[in-house]
């Protein structure tokens, strides 16, 4: 009776294993896609994009063999792809061949692109198609799309004596961008594209006019999310203590870790260290601007969304002119405030004028004062701000704003998108700081 019973078992065995095994050749056979288009974000000509991947499923009754799975412009385009762990063999015309999909089962995809030189400033379209073809004839394709963009990639880049810069193509630092003690670099119109732990280092000066300075990564973390929303992509802008005459005009740092720190160096009270106009210092993770023992002047600028403080002024003096301040930095919930002064012991706060600025955020006091007292020089006027409301001399037409207000906080701005990270810091229209700010 065992006998018969393991007989029975091999045989139900090898029926389903031929029923597993059957491959079909008929006309009807198709594939279904996970998606007909594979859409790759910008990318940097000559550099390699990250990986992409869809699933192709074979949902018939019946097994499919696959004659070649290849690119339609074979290896021209600088895509690579790998069909359930084969790759796509580019010295062979960029296929694979005998390809089985047995029924009810699926293949993964894996795609990746580095683009050749385009020879054009704006980013280009590549694309080709990406064929499986069965033993039958029957064709399909997925459509595989990118935008390149060529850029000048600079490694480690020393400015050693006074140097301009004005380049038409974005330029991709990798490791440090540095100004030599005594050297002055100019920045006109130029985007600067900061690899991984990559930053600028001056011991010299620095000047900006109309750039961007921002991470690297041009795709996305999510469907909806672009890495550049993500803060922490590049190191940010350090001036040492040798550094001094620094301007920067019309500039945007973004998603930096400490997006720009100036330490702390003997008092100049003839000369700014720093003067920022019409900047944007958005969502770092650490610091925003944080400046010690300087005299520095920041003119509408919008400084927000930072881990740490959005401005930090610790000692020397400091000019604050219509400016929009706002801590609404999404990934910590104890985070550093909008405004910070610090009189420091070793580094006294000399002076402070702020006039014009907008200052609030999540937290009931985004205005923090260490050990500055009274006697301290420090003056807020024709500013809202969002702290205890003072009356002690230092403060003179001030909207005092707090959480029971009406309007608030989020309220005063277009857009505060907390899901999506999308910022528009113009004011709303029922916002009660209408006149101040930077817009």
């Amino acid at each position: 009776m065992k006998r018969i019973f393991y007989v029975l078992i091999v045989a139900l065995i090898i029926v389903a294993c031929e029923d597993e095994d059957k491959f079909s050749t008929g006309a009807g056979m198709r594939l279904d896609f996970e998606v007909d288009t594979l859409q790759i974000d910008t990318v940097f000509s000559n550099t390699p994009s990250s990986t992409y991947s869809f699933w192709v499923y074979n949902r018939q009754d019946n097994g499919l063999r696959l004659q070649t799975v290849r690119l339609k412009k074979g290896n021209q385009t600088g895509f690579r792809v790998n069909v359930d762990g084969i790759y796509l063999d580019n010295s062979n015309g960029s296929q694979v061949s005998n390809v089985d999909v047995r029924r009810k089962d699926s293949l993964l995809v894996f795609v990746e692109l580095t683009a050749q030189t385009t020879h054009q400033l704006e980013p280009k379209l590549v694309e080709d198609d990406l064929l499986f073809v069965q033993e039958n004839g029957t064709e399909q394709a997925v459509n595989l799309r990118a935008w390149a963009w060529d850029a000048k990639k600079l490694y480690d880049p020393e400015i050693a004596e006074d140097s301009v810069i004005e380049s038409a193509v974005p330029l991709v630092i990798y490791g440090n961008l540095t100004v030599k003690e005594g050297a002055t670099l100019t920045l006109r119109n130029t985007e600067l594209y900061f690899h991984d732990a990559s930053g600028v280092e001056v011991y010299g000066s620095l000047k900006t006019e109309g750039c961007l300075l921002r991470g690297d990564r041009l795709d996305y973390m999510f469907n909806y999310l672009p890495y550049d929303r993500i803060s922490g992509q590049w190191k940010g802008v350090h001036f040492y203590e040798s550094s001094t005459d620094n301007e920067l005009v019309d500039t945007e740092i973004r998603n930096a870790t400490d997006a720009l720190v100036m330490d702390q160096a003997k008092l100049d009270e003839e000369a700014y260290r720093l003067v920022m106009t019409h900047c944007v210092v958005h969502n770092s993770k650490g610091v925003g601007v944080k400046v010690t023992n300087a005299k520095v002047k920041i003119d509408h600028c919008q400084l927000t969304n930072a881990k740490g403080d959005c401005l930090a002024v610790i000692g020397g003096m400091a000019e604050i002119s219509y400016c929009t301040i706002a801590q609404f930095y999404p990934f910590e919930a104890e985070r550093g405030a909008a405004i910070r002064l610090v009189n420091g012991d070793d580094c006294p706060l000399k002076r402070f004028v702020c006039e014009g600025t907008i200052a609030t955020g999540y937290e009931d006091d985004e205005v923090m004062r260490e050990q500055v007292g009274d006697e301290v020089d420090y003056r807020f006027e024709n500013c809202l701000l969002r702290m205890e409301a003072m009356d002690n001399g230092h403060f003179k037409d001030i909207i005092w704003e707090s959480p029971t207000d009406e309007i608030e906080g989020k309220d005063q701005f277009v857009m505060i998108d907390e899901e999506k990270l999308e910022y528009d810091f113009h004011l709303s229209e029922e916002s009660t700081a209408k006149g101040k700010g930077c817009y």
